[in-house]
């Protein structure tokens, strides 16, 4: 499951929230509108359970941004808005 992001909007950061019911190699990836990668937050194995991951986005412009979360099993992409 891949949770909203709070807060939303936000300025700098902001926290994503995630969890998975058995072990998995999960991938959560943030990309602005032209579908450029421009953060990997996970790329690792982890055991069930929820997680958090916080995004700091200080070097980024503002706008909306594409966080997307993938695991052998399951993708959900949601969006984030930053604001300055």
């Amino acid at each position: 499951e891949l949770l909203q992001n709070y807060p939303n909007p936000f300025n700098p950061s902001t926290t994503l929230s995630f969890s998975t019911p058995h072990s998995s190699f999960i991938i959560l990836k943030v990309y602005d509108l032209l579908g450029r990668e421009v953060a990997t937050l996970v790329n690792e194995e982890i055991r069930p359970g929820s997680y958090e991951v916080n995004w700091d986005a200080t070097s980024f412009a503002s706008g909306v941004y594409l966080y997307r979360l993938e695991t052998e099993r399951f993708v959900e992409t949601k969006k984030l808005i930053l604001i300055r």
